[in-house]
């Protein structure tokens, strides 16, 4: 009884790539891919989370690895529902005899159409109550902003299928715009960029591994990343060696760490092999692409995303704007982490740009302090 005390209420970022959930008392407690694997003979679900993710693009034919939410919206109605009732059944006792009271997060721009299902299939999942958060405002409270106060805080949530763009001020939103672009997209530009450029098929998996690897929006600081890769050669080179004090075995093992290394410098450059399927002659391939192609794959959807944010200022009443010129905008979500991305928004609006300490973590967490004031909360 104790345990289910402490997880009866939940909080869920309900993600187009990934689902988290916070539960009261105990703070982020599940972080799973949203993909559900299903035999498409028998309809029945095979994988959920981390596992079904990893079955993307390597399925027979009769196993389809599908993700049920698309632009942050339901897509697949059943799948989400059993997809939420696999994560409720992991979090919560199966002895527990009361179904858990749940905060969802849902973008600003979905329809009530779109609303209804969020919280007809996180019921049909188990859910005894359901309360509807908008994302935006739930990322800035998990981001630590001064949304109750009587002043302007400007969050920009990019997730993988949306990015909330949102001025709050006194516990509302005054402000905000939902882009359908966000790192789906990203990846998806590499994806076509590698396609038109190498004739080379990848996955999906693989761009986003290109993307989190050598992705930037805006060139960094070569020597700072040279340094940085050093550094993690070394300390792992130390790791393995610390015991050892023969010099000639230590240079062999930082040569052998490099070689295991995905990503590498050449030119000044980071750089990254990849693989796939050549689309000339059918066989498998291995091209190096370096973050200078990377940024320009990029950088329609980036702008895109830039574009939004400055449009959302332009329709800030002044006294907010002023507020936002003062403490800056606070980058959350995955999509935050892209390298350089910040340095360019502050380029573009000439206003402070922050990154969350824990940028993919901030809607659940903010949902998750919704959860203390739950009773305060108007049922959807």
């Amino acid at each position: 009884m104790g345990f289910f005390g402490m997880t009866k209420d939940m909080g869920i970022d309900l993600g187009t790539a990934n689902t988290l959930v916070y539960s009261k008392g105990k703070g982020i407690v599940l972080r799973e891919p949203s993909v559900v694997a299903i035999n498409k003979v028998t309809n029945k679900v095979l994988a959920v989370g981390e596992e079904a993710k990893q079955m993307i693009g390597r399925t027979p034919g009769n196993i389809v690895a599908i993700r049920p939410l698309k632009d942050g919206v339901i897509a697949d109605f059943d799948v989400t529902e059993e997809m939420l009732k696999s994560f409720i059944t992991k979090i919560c006792s199966k002895s527990a005899f009361t179904s858990p009271r749940v905060v969802v997060c849902f973008p600003t721009g979905i329809t009530a159409v779109e609303r209804r299902a969020i919280e007809e299939a996180s019921k049909r999942a188990g859910a005894r109550e359901v309360y509807l958060m908008e994302e935006p405002m739930a990322a800035a409270i998990g981001a630590g902003l001064p949304v109750h106060e009587p002043t302007g805080s400007m969050v920009v949530d990019i997730g993988g299928g949306t990015t909330e763009v949102a001025v709050i001020s006194l516990g509302g939103i005054v402000t905000s715009k939902s882009l359908r672009i966000a790192g789906d997209e990203l990846d998806q530009a590499i994806i076509a960029y590698i396609k038109k450029e190498y004739s080379l098929m990848i996955g999906e998996r693989t761009a986003e591994s290109v993307k989190m690897e050598i992705g930037s929006a805006y060139p960094t600081n070569k020597d700072e990343d040279e340094e940085i890769e050093n550094k993690e050669v070394v300390e792992s080179v130390e790791e393995k060696e610390e015991n050892k004090e023969d010099k000639s075995e230590k240079e062999a093992v930082v040569d052998s760490e490099k070689k295991k290394s995905k990503v590498n410098i050449v030119n000044g450059e980071r750089c990254m092999q990849i693989r796939g399927r050549d689309l000339i002659s059918g066989l498998p391939k291995v091209i190096q692409i370096s973050e200078v192609e990377v940024r320009g794959a990029l950088k329609e959807p980036v702008a895109a995303i830039v574009e939004s944010i400055k449009t959302n200022l332009e329709k800030t009443p002044p006294e907010l704007a002023a507020d936002i010129m003062d403490k800056g905008i606070m980058l959350t979500g995955g999509g935050a982490l892209l390298r350089g991305l910040d340095k360019l928004i502050h380029k573009e609006t000439h206003m402070p740009v922050h990154i969350a300490q824990s940028p993919l973590d901030c809607v659940a967490v903010g949902a998750g302090k919704a959860l203390e004031n739950i009773d305060k909360m108007s049922r959807k």
